[in-house]
């Protein structure tokens, strides 16, 4: 979907009253899945629908986590569903459907409603592409809700089933930080290949820059554009989190959410550095073909200067006056073309000097 069809979108919200869910994002032809994965240190539970059904039992005083991942935004009337089962706010459900959310985090108490932008390099065309995906933190739940329908989350349920890590034995808190910080891990490698392609094209600009060259190059400047305003704002979201006196975060997870807040850093150090790279390289495409014009324009003055003596010559002996003695001179024709030949080589020999022109020599 462009971009005038997803300002129509907006509009659509224009004038509601706060709390209306109207969905947002383009993925309105996209499959609605919902997987809940039940876990503790001993058992792993998943089931897969297409609707709630009925409210999950989460039971407060359990030691097992529930974890409730929603592939897709499209079924309007499940999301409603699912905020009555958990008593969620409007204004959660309206920001999860309205996925042009900045990150940001918000407590409401019973729960903490977490927004980030995971990034995907899209197959339609070259470039990269943000997803929202919400966060619901509650005692023993959590709820991921992403705006597309493949699973971006599948590495972390395969090492729940399989029990690696701590993560079976750790809270709802523990295993929000383990989607983020997963999040934050495929930010290094969009920069990574981003990386490399901005090493390509200095390779190009410097030996045959193109106007597809100064096509890239702005590309490359509104993905950096976008990937700021995605990892800016989730440096704040970390902080938050660990200024938070909320007890749903533990103090045993805090340090790792101190671990994925150095790592957002890293991250926005690299973005900056390659926004740098990427203005650097406008302006040195901009000065390669300012000094291919100038090359192009010295040699045609050469030229023309070159040929402004001939010109006069031939335009000299050009005018048929009778009074004219080299007109009857048998010898004229060759004396004007030795003139002609020896005033271009001796302007010739004068540029070559100068280091105007080649020939192994430079001034």
């Amino acid at each position: 979907m462009n971009k005038k069809k997803r300002a129509k979108k907006r509009s659509q919200k224009a004038g509601l009253p706060p709390g209306t869910l109207v969905y947002t994002g383009d993925q309105t032809d996209k499959a609605f899945e919902i997987t809940t994965v039940t876990y503790n240190e001993e058992d792993y539970q998943e089931t897969n629908n297409q609707h709630f059904k009925e409210c999950p039992l989460i039971s407060p005083a359990s030691s097992a986590v529930t974890w409730i991942n929603v592939n897709g935004l499209s079924n309007v009337k499940s999301l409603e569903e699912l905020g009555a089962c958990f008593h969620l706010h409007p204004l959660v459900l309206e920001d999860i459907l309205n996925t042009d959310q900045r990150p940001k985090l918000d407590d409401y108490g019973d729960y903490l409603f977490i927004v980030v932008k995971m990034l995907q390099v899209s197959k339609g065309q070259n470039g990269v592409v943000p997803e929202q995906i919400s966060l619901i933190v509650g005692p023993n739940y959590l709820i991921s809700l992403q705006e597309n329908d493949h699973d971006d989350f599948g590495v972390i349920r395969e090492r729940l089933k399989t029990g690696k890590g701590r993560i079976r034995k750790s809270g709802a808190d523990y295993l929000a930080y383990t989607l983020i910080d997963l999040i934050v891990d495929n930010y290094f490698v969009i920069l990574e290949d981003q990386g490399e392609f901005i090493e390509d094209l200095e390779s190009e600009l410097v030996s045959k820059p193109t106007p597809e060259t100064l096509s890239q190059i702005h590309r490359l400047k509104r993905e950096m554009i976008m990937l700021r305003k995605s990892v800016w704002p989730l440096r704040e979201v970390i902080s938050q989190v660990e200024r938070s006196e909320s007890t749903l975060v533990k103090e045993s997870s805090l340090l790792y959410f101190k671990d994925v807040y150095d790592h957002v850093i890293q991250v926005i150090d690299n973005i900056e550095t390659f926004r740098d790279i990427l203005s650097g390289m406008l302006d040195i495409y901009l000065s390669s073909v300012s000094n291919r014009l100038n090359e192009v324009m010295k040699v045609l003055t050469i030229i023309a200067t070159i040929f402004i003596p001939l010109t006069f010559i031939a335009g000299l002996y050009g005018m048929n006056f009778k009074n004219m003695p080299e007109l009857e001179w048998p010898y004229g024709y060759y004396m004007a073309l030795g003139m002609m030949a020896t005033v271009a080589l001796c302007m010739l020999i004068f540029f070559w000097r100068k280091g105007w022109i080649g020939w192994g020599r430079a001034s």
